[in-house]
């Protein structure tokens, strides 16, 4: 078997109006028992996540904040991997009326136009802090997490390697973690930007694409795809 991880982004690939149907938590159950292992990455906040999906024991890991800390669903146990922005950040934000203002074990977010705000703050500090965009979402972050980071050090702690993973999301801050992998894939109502690099993009939208990426795996690892991803160091 030559792909023993499915990583899936959760907001518009696997879950559909930020719930996941019945039908497609099927298909995980099936994947989970060929013997894979599966790895939730999101940018949400895990009491959030856990609130709308509450299948998430599914997974065996769970990348969340953007990259900024790993779960363990069974455990309910999570480790940070970066540490959060100074709260006088938080403070400042709070100050000049920045709504929505979510604040996370590690990652801060709101919303757009509230980036120009946020920027300028993050440069009047002299902070060392990135800001990354999901489809209207904007999280402030340490410079050096993002999706890629966290499913990296979710795949260590699983003893894998990318090589041996295929990787499925629909937006900007998707593309890292893709990247990372050694198949990535596209929901066929992924941003342009993000089918233009997949490895392979679905005929199916979010969760209908999903389905599918996971029929083919279990059928026999993806190799009948149009557009046959690297091969595997």
């Amino acid at each position: 078997m030559r792909y023993l991880a499915f990583a899936t982004d959760y907001d518009g690939t696997l879950a559909h109006h930020g719930t996941v149907d019945r039908d497609t938590i099927e298909a995980l159950r099936r994947l989970k028992s060929s013997g894979r292992k599966l790895i939730l990455v999101t940018g949400r906040q895990m009491p959030d996540l856990a609130r709308v999906f509450p299948e998430l024991p599914l997974f065996d890991l769970v990348v969340g904040e953007n990259g900024a800390l790993i779960y363990q669903p069974e455990r309910r146990e999570s480790r940070r991997l970066a540490d959060p922005p100074p709260s006088s950040f938080v403070d400042e934000l709070r100050r000049r009326g920045v709504e929505p203002l979510a604040v996370g074990q590690v990652v801060v977010a709101t919303e757009q136009p509230n980036e120009h705000v946020v920027i300028d703050v993050i440069r009047e500090g002299g902070l060392e802090l990135q800001v990354i965009f999901n489809k209207g979402s904007v999280m402030v972050l340490p410079s050096s997490v993002n999706k890629a980071t966290g499913l990296r050090a979710a795949l260590e702690e699983l003893a894998l390697s990318p090589h041996n993973v295929v990787g499925v999301g629909d937006a900007e801050n998707d593309h890292a973690f893709l990247s990372l992998c050694e198949c990535g894939v596209a929901v066929a109502n992924a941003l342009d930007s993000l089918k233009q690099h997949a490895d392979h993009v679905t005929d199916g939208r979010a969760s209908d694409g999903v389905r599918e990426l996971i029929e083919a795996l279990i059928a026999n690892d993806l190799r009948d795809l149009a557009r046959p991803c690297g091969i595997t160091q």
